[in-house]
């Protein structure tokens, strides 16, 4: 208890709620009171005798909800194990809630037999090793097999993620990370090392081995096992790398701004409390300024850099050879026109807003934006930016647009019918989403249009690039009609992508 306690002391000091050793006994005393079996009477107890400003009261709370958040988690998890086996496998489309494995402070554990595992070993035993474990995650190409029959998974991760419970694979996330000391993670290039540790923890070579042999079986349910495993084993890497940054967040040694705002340009959008998107903003304002400031001059440089000799030769012909009048080659540096086509659903809301904040924060040098919200039906919204505040603005945007199945091909319709006779060869497109289309019509040949018509365009996916092509994801049918594609899920990405546009609006 005391271990806790002392734990999630620690997280609220890192989230800059001041608790003096005198409040730290305060709290021990409180929780000897109250106990854990009340999460809520104990966030009240504990609201009265930790926190003090306002400010420290909204951090409170949210690391709170955060740290303590394995009984939210399985509460939420319990009637959904129909939708698991999809959203496992990363084929559930357009996840608005996120994928199971979400919960992260649980202590309790799931009884997997040691037969089980026993099984497995003597299985591993039995077949002669061909390809090392380090390289099950090479990048083949295999025969399509398509739902049917599949074998009993033997080996205990592949039970559990076969099992499709999210209890049970939060619990295991839970436990892992105590196994491997996450919370004593230091600095943020750590989180490869703590996920590797993690998902060992977990069994991942015993699932290697089992993917490895039922890859080499003859028989086609035991190969669709395999494929099924491999899918899952990828998506479950993703959730443990998620689950350590979350951790991060939580419990690293954060020492000052400027390393907490370093921190937040690198963690996953999706990743990032509330409470922090007022910090988040300013990291916004500074990088755009700093772009601003590197790509504002709109002018013609003269009488310095590379000497225009064609140019140079033909004006001097008067003087018989000799050279009097010198010209350079002039660089003109124009302003982008820039066509912002953002998914508004809930999965990709947060991306949404910080790529608008982005885009309209470098007013000074991209003052001709356009933007464009849809989950279905897609809607100009840059009249919602003239008439009010940055910040109202994109609120209102997320909350008129966010609802509704997303539906790509609906809104690429929309959008050649209202303003596709706009785009012309100064036009840069940028579309954010996720490329997950329900399973409705794609409209590909739209896309082509706006290909054909546009200077650039530019797509920007938050979700990593081994989640793209699963399920209803149709980025592959996109993809060729994009003369860049990109993984985009952090401030620091936005800000690679953005430089990289005003830098070619100048080339």
């Amino acid at each position: 208890m005391e271990r806790t306690l002392a734990n999630f002391i620690q997280a609220l000091r890192n989230a800059e709620v001041r608790v003096s050793p005198a409040e730290t006994l305060d709290a021990v005393t409180t929780v000897e009171l109250v106990g854990y079996t009340d999460r809520q009477f104990l966030k009240d107890s504990l609201a009265l005798v930790l926190p003090k400003t306002a400010d420290e009261k909204a951090a409170f709370d949210m690391c709170f909800d955060q740290f303590f958040r394995f009984e939210e988690m399985r509460r939420g998890g319990e009637g959904q194990d129909g939708q698991n086996q999809g959203e496992a496998g990363g084929e559930e489309s357009d996840q608005e809630g996120g994928a199971p494995g979400e919960g992260e402070g649980g202590a309790g554990g799931s009884a997997e037999t040691t037969d089980a595992k026993a099984s497995g070993r003597r299985k591993a035993k039995g077949k002669p090793k061909r390809r090392p474990n380090n390289l099950m995650d090479e990048a083949e190409e295999e025969e399509d097999l398509g739902p049917g029959e599949m074998t009993e998974p033997g080996s205990a991760l592949g039970k559990l993620l076969m099992s499709n419970s999210r209890v049970e694979l939060s619990v295991q996330m839970a436990q892992a990370g105590e196994a491997v000391n996450v919370r004593e993670i230091q600095i943020f290039t750590q989180k490869g090392l703590y996920a590797r540790r993690m998902m060992d923890a977990m069994g991942l070579q015993e699932l290697n081995q089992e993917i490895s042999d039922l890859g080499e079986s003859r028989a086609v349910p035991a190969r669709r096992l395999g494929q099924e495993l491999k899918r899952r084993r990828d998506w479950l890497r993703e959730e443990v790398r998620d689950y350590v940054e979350r951790q991060f967040l939580l419990h690293a040694d954060v020492s000052g701004k400027r390393l907490r705002e370093e921190l937040l340009r690198k963690v996953k959008l999706s990743n990032v409390e509330h409470r922090s998107f007022r910090l988040i903003q300013e990291i916004v304002y500074k990088m755009a300024k700093r772009l601003a400031t590197m790509h504002s001059r709109r002018k013609k440089v003269f009488k310095r850099g590379a000497l225009n000799l064609p140019r140079t030769l033909r004006n001097n012909m008067a003087y018989d050879g000799a050279i009097f009048d010198l010209h350079w080659k002039s660089v003109k540096i124009d302003r982008p026109r820039v066509f912002a086509i953002c998914d508004v659903s809930g999965s990709v809301a947060n991306y949404a807003r910080f790529m608008l904040m982005f885009l309209y924060s470098l007013e000074e040098v991209m003052p001709k934006v356009r933007s464009f919200a849809f989950s279905s039906d897609l809607a100009e919204v840059t009249q919602l930016f003239e008439r009010n505040s940055l910040e109202d603005a994109i609120s209102k945007t997320l909350h008129e647009y966010s609802g509704g199945s997303t539906d790509y091909g609906q809104a690429l319709l929309d959008f050649r019918r209202n303003c596709l006779d706009d785009v012309d060869n100064r036009t840069t497109i940028i579309i954010l989403g996720d490329a997950r289309n329900n399973y409705g019509e794609n409209r590909q040949e739209i896309l082509k249009e706006m290909y054909d018509r546009a200077k650039r365009v530019i797509w920007l996916n938050p979700e990593s690039r081994s989640a793209w092509n699963v399920g209803d994801s149709v980025m592959r049918t996109y993809s060729p009609y994009c003369h860049q594609v990109e993984e985009c899920n952090s401030l620091m990405h936005l800000e690679r992508v953005v430089g990289n546009l005003l830098k070619q609006a100048g080339a």
